[in-house]
């Protein structure tokens, strides 16, 4: 059914008091007991991912979503394309949708590429000869290979972005749904999106995406809406709600509780003869937040119990990408920060503090307490991937970090006349 506006606009998405509501409980048999005995004792915790969100996208509008990590983006577009049913509220949906939600949604890791390209058109309704039809536009705009022959499980992040991406926009969809996905390809394929994207806006299509990097929401979106904590703190203009998120980020509104961001299944090992037992990051004023605006800085903290005493202790931390990927890291012994004893019963409040020149996107933080006894290497406590850092960003160069480059564009004849001047 078209909806109309007063306006007379037709309305492509309508969310009317979204809620969604996730019980969580302490452990499994919890759930179990929950479920066999009805009407007794409560078991689980409530955690609102969404609150009653209200928006309406239009028809040919190009609409980001921003906010920190746990405030709902990738809830609410779930929700939207049918992935996720809410609790509460109603959502409505003029146009067929095409979404890339993220790597590996459904495409079936065995199949090869052009099975699962018949698979995702058929599960869009399209019939074989349809999907033939546009096969070709599809190879393309992957421009895979011969990757395209072989089991999906086999392809890296990108060949898989590419395929995925491929198959979404030519498959002609009315609205278009991206939830950060992009930020897997190389900056060549981005550009190339963004190409489609502006292609899209001019045959009036509707675009929906998620993203952290806010140049592009800023270059691209005719409207933001910003979330925060699963409430819609506002939406509006792509600058002023830029404007509003980065005060979000500096602790202006109400910042996410200090336990999101935190991995409370992370890998971890070591003898216990130290223990880490608390962290945390806090931005250059020192808020505490697991989002930092890129250029800025942030402190890494770190609180180790010692159950024995140890000739000299080494802290560390690293920074990997969404792929396991190593970036950075350091520890107190490369910094010469610490090359003294511990003695039993201590504790030791260690802080890091760099400046942030990551490009914008995810990264995951691991926490480590080392050293050498004799010749001997000894981990005493390693936490794999325990903190998500965000770092947010209105400008992404090529690669993993920003040289920071001073680029200057002069006439010759300007370079004459310095010249001549000595």
């Amino acid at each position: 059914m078209m909806i109309m506006t007063m306006e007379n606009k037709k309305i492509a998405i309508s969310a009317e008091n979204i809620t969604k509501i996730y019980k969580l409980y302490d452990k499994p048999s919890d759930r179990m007991k929950e479920a066999l005995i009805p009407g007794r004792k409560r078991r689980h915790k409530e955690h609102y991912a969404l609150r009653g969100i209200n928006m309406n996208i239009y028809q040919g509008e190009t609409v980001g979503i921003i906010g920190t990590n746990g405030s709902g983006k990738s809830t609410i577009l779930k929700i939207i394309t049918g992935v996720l049913n809410p609790t509460g509220g109603s959502i409505t949906v003029d146009g067929r949708i095409s979404a890339l939600l993220e790597l590996g949604a459904g495409f079936n890791m065995e199949y090869n590429g052009i099975e699962n390209i018949y698979l995702n058109g058929t599960m869009m309704g399209f019939s074989e000869k349809e999907i033939d039809a546009r096969m070709q536009d599809i190879l393309e705009f992957a421009d895979i290979g011969d990757y395209v022959y072989q089991p999906c499980k086999t392809y890296s992040s990108g060949m898989f972005v590419r395929l995925a991406f491929a198959v979404a926009i030519n498959i002609d969809p009315e609205i278009l749904i991206v939830d950060e996905a992009l930020s897997v390809g190389d900056v060549f394929f981005q550009a190339k999106c963004y190409h489609k994207f502006d292609e899209f806006k001019k045959r009036g299509k509707t675009i929906l995406f998620v993203s952290h990097d806010l140049g592009s929401i800023a270059k691209y979106c005719d409207r933001v809406i910003l979330l925060n904590k699963g409430v819609k703190l506002g939406e509006g203009g792509p600058k002023e709600m830029i404007d509003t998120y980065k005060q979000v980020l500096v602790g202006q509104y109400e910042l996410p509780s200090e336990e999101e961001g935190v991995n409370e299944k992370a890998l971890e090992y070591g003898t216990k003869e130290a223990e880490i037992v608390g962290f945390y990051m806090t931005d250059e004023k020192g808020v505490r937040t697991t989002a930092i605006l890129k250029g800025g800085s942030f402190t890494l903290h770190m609180r180790v119990r010692f159950h024995n005493s140890l000739p000299a202790p080494i802290f560390a931390f690293t920074i990997k990408d969404k792929q396991g990927t190593e970036l950075t890291g350091t520890n107190s012994m490369v910094e010469k920060a610490f090359l003294g004893s511990v003695r039993a019963g201590e504790e030791k409040q260690i802080t890091f503090t760099q400046r942030v020149d990551l490009q914008g996107g995810e990264y995951l933080v691991s926490l480590g307490v080392t050293g050498y006894e004799g010749d001997v290497f000894q981990v005493y406590h390693r936490l794999y991937d325990v903190l998500n850092l965000t770092v947010v960003s209105d400008k992404n160069t090529v690669g993993v970090y920003d040289m920071n480059s001073v680029v200057r564009v002069e006439t010759i004849e300007t370079i004459e006349e310095q010249l001549s001047h000595g």
